[in-house]
């Protein structure tokens, strides 16, 4: 704006120059011009504004941008309440935080003719109010991030495959689908999308379910329903391929179906390596265990295991020791909390 204001005035002294010497009587008289103050020294007036505009101030630079976290903080959910997840999206925005995040509701349960989970208070909480809670967490990070803020994360409605009370499994799973469809719906018509993106995850652990039945028919169900959004595994391995779950049947739910990726337990390198045997095995397959990522659950407070710069670093250094080191993984994890 400043600059097409000094165009105008730089035009209008010329103009009005040629104007004072239109104004001039011949042989030197001279009439009284219009602007008298103006016409005998536009020069002056010239310098003036050329000066003005050199002492103005320059505009304010903007404060940079705030550096985004890779690294998420989950949580083992207590409550449902909407105002209590948003209250946690804020905190995950205020951290600049970028990337997956998985709340877990607890194992699949069934009350009152309704699936849902048990919650980490113990209380039953029904599939349509977790989405709801969730819709609460999205609405608090999108709030609070700063104006501009390019950050994002796609938030994973979490469960387990401990001890499901279910009366089917498979049907659970395509109840878990449906309600991550209709998030990303409301997240689209809330314009929450362009920050937060529907997800789910399954803690499946081959000690909670040896014979693999139900684990699968909840994937099994989820694949089913699901329109284009990916289930996490953030499960362990038990003792790695063949101690509980065959090769197969870990690889199933990392990757080798449809929707589904790896957000592996990396607690410490022990961990590391049964993931890395489990994706050298997976080579031979015609499709290979997809990581995500990381999961820890290691903090300042709690020696509870690695923390995810360190996971990361002993999964990559695990399978380079299994020569596979050109498997994707992805910078970053979570650390989940409770």
């Amino acid at each position: 704006m400043k600059k097409y204001v000094f165009s105008v005035a730089v035009a209008l002294v010329v103009a009005l120059a040629v104007a004072g010497g239109a104004l001039a009587a011949p042989g030197g008289g001279r009439v009284h011009s219009l602007i008298p103050s103006f016409v005998p020294r536009p020069d002056a007036w010239l310098e003036a504004l050329l000066k003005f505009q050199h002492d103005s101030p320059p505009p304010p630079t903007p404060a940079p941008a705030p550096q985004l976290k890779t690294t998420t903080l989950s949580v083992y959910e207590h409550s449902a309440q909407p105002w209590i997840l948003s209250e946690q999206g804020c905190s995950t925005a205020h951290r600049h935080e970028t990337g997956i995040v998985v709340l877990d509701f607890g194992k699949p349960a069934f009350e009152h003719g309704g699936y849902g989970t048990i919650l980490f208070s113990g209380r039953f909480a029904p599939n349509h109010k977790i989405t709801s809670a969730v819709l609460g967490y999205a609405r608090g990070y999108v709030s609070c991030l700063p104006q501009g803020s390019t950050a994002s994360i796609e938030v994973a409605r979490g469960t387990s495959n401990y001890h499901p009370s279910v009366p089917s499994a498979y049907e659970a799973g395509v109840r878990w689908a449906r309600e991550t469809n209709r998030l990303q719906l409301m997240l689209g018509r809330k314009g929450l999308a362009d920050h937060v993106e529907a997800a789910a995850a399954d803690d499946a652990e081959p000690a909670w379910d040896p014979g693999f039945r139900r684990t699968r028919l909840f994937f099994h169900g989820f694949r089913a329903a699901v329109h284009g959004h990916t289930l996490y595994d953030y499960g362990s391995l038990d003792g790695g391929v063949g101690a509980v779950w065959s090769a197969r049947q870990a690889w199933y739910v990392a990757g080798g179906l449809r929707h589904t990726k790896a957000l592996p337990e990396i607690y410490n390198s022990a961990m590391a390596r049964e993931w890395a045997d489990l994706a050298r095995i997976a080579r031979g397959y015609h499709r290979a265990v997809r990581f995500a990522g990381v999961m820890t659950q290691g903090t300042p407070s709690c020696d509870c295991g690695l923390r995810p710069p360190a996971a990361h670093q002993a999964l990559a250094h695990a399978l380079g020791a299994q020569g596979i080191g050109h498997v994707p993984l992805p910078d970053g994890g979570t650390n989940i909390v409770g």
